[in-house]
């Protein structure tokens, strides 16, 4: 026998090993019943009626801005904004910031300019996402302002579900219900149940929990005085939505989940397309990660820490899974069958297996009332675990030298190419 295939059957029969592989197993059972309970807490006490049982308060309607981003977007922002005009609101603007793009973006927005419903800023330099909300944000009429993306259709309802949360003034951000509108391959359909339960699911578990990791970049409404005191978002930040949420609540606002708030998105429908998004969020939250690291250090951000830990250990699971994968195909390689490596008939295998799955269902019932045809992508469900479970994986192993090192002190532009059909 070689000496390295020696080290690698004698290695994992090491009290290493057997750390590595009970957390390996153990992190997403314990995840999921949390999630579960603490998502189900959420449900019983906000959601409990059906969405058109109890019409949402109109008696409060402060002015509302809408700031939509664009940098080439002339392929989605027509429609995109046939759908903001309808929004039933009384006293609300729209604002359409363009940065920079070299498609046909403006000529797509200037006949709503021309019938008077919406305004354009037009940046002649692509100096990234961030640069062009902080570039806009004075300009705007509301200190609500809720922020799109260019390819998103909001439901006409959507300011009288998020606006009532700004009543309470510690509140500076209220984050919307994404939903995919493009379901028609199968990486979409499985997008559509990653985030109607995986996404929704853990937010509405984070407002439990007391604090939210991110808002969402697709539909999010801020105070934008509170974006301003803290400094507006972050230019050299690839994930400028993470950025805000962690500033905003270090400063002890508060953030909140609406799921009847809905937009409706069209997400990347190509393998290389989502890859590239992942790897995005995965490095944006390893520099965040990085920048507030101090968090967990102070009491007075007592209230951050589980949202801190839980991104910690989502990393280092990422970081066991790619080990003990790779140790595995090393240790059948030689001929010899990895300690624990089969999760069937395993009953830690069938416990994640069969937790996965109730957590998959339990997130489409809940959200079925938002999206009706939901259901008919959750067996789709199967193949969660082994597409997205690598995606996380790949893409945080690949991010990891970003908590190490600081971003450069410089503007992020960026280059979201859209058809129509793909993020």
């Amino acid at each position: 026998m070689h000496p390295l295939e020696g080290l690698l059957i004698s290695f994992q029969y090491t009290g290493t090993y057997s750390v590595a592989l009970f957390f390996f197993a153990a992190y997403p059972i314990i995840s999921s019943l949390v999630w579960i309970t603490t998502s189900l807490f959420f449900v019983f006490r906000w959601e409990r009626d059906e969405p058109d049982a109890t019409p949402p308060d109109r008696s409060f309607a402060p002015p509302v801005s809408i700031l939509i981003p664009a940098h080439n977007e002339d392929a989605v922002i027509a429609r995109s904004l046939v759908a903001v005009c309808a929004v039933d609101y009384p006293d609300y603007e729209i604002v359409v910031v363009n940065d920079g793009s070299r498609d046909g973006t403006v000529r797509q927005v200037l006949p709503f300019v021309q019938t008077g419903r919406v305004r354009l800023i037009d940046k002649r330099i692509n100096e990234g996402k961030a640069m062009a909300l902080n570039d806009a944000l004075p300009m705007l009429r509301g200190d609500i302002v809720l922020i799109m993306d260019a390819d998103a259709e909001p439901e006409p309802d959507i300011l009288w579900h998020l606006v009532p949360h700004f009543l309470s003034a510690r509140v500076a951000a209220v984050t919307g219900n994404p939903r995919v509108r493009n379901v028609d391959n199968f990486l979409s359909r499985l997008q559509a149940i990653e985030f109607t339960s995986i996404v929704s699911l853990l937010r509405r578990s984070q407002r439990i929990w007391g604090r939210i990791v991110t808002v969402s970049g697709v539909v999010a409404a801020f105070r934008k005085s509170a974006v301003q005191s803290v400094g507006g978002f972050s230019p050299d930040m690839p994930t400028e939505d993470i950025e805000l949420t962690w500033k905003l609540q270090r400063h002890f606002h508060d953030i909140r989940y609406e799921p009847h708030a809905i937009v409706w998105m069209t997400v990347p429908t190509h393998f290389r397309a989502l890859f590239r998004q992942r790897l995005r969020w995965a490095r944006g939250l390893m520099q965040v990660l990085r920048r507030h690291r101090d968090v967990i250090l102070h009491w007075r951000y007592r209230r951050m820490w589980p949202m801190f830990i839980e991104s910690v250990l989502s990393i280092s699971w990422a970081i066991v899974f790619v080990a003990m994968t790779a140790l595995w195909i090393a240790s059948w390689a030689i001929g010899f069958p990895p300690v624990g490596a089969s999760p069937l008939p395993n009953l830690w295998g069938m416990a994640i297996a069969t937790l996965c799955l109730i957590q998959l269902a339990l997130g489409t019932l809940i959200d079925h009332r938002y999206d009706r045809g939901i259901w008919r992508y959750f067996p789709y469900a199967v193949f969660y675990p082994l597409v997205y479970w690598a995606f996380l994986a790949i893409t945080t192993c690949m991010s990891l030298h970003h908590l190490f090192v600081a971003p450069a002190r410089q503007s992020i532009t960026w280059n979201t190419p859209r058809t129509g059909r793909e993020a």
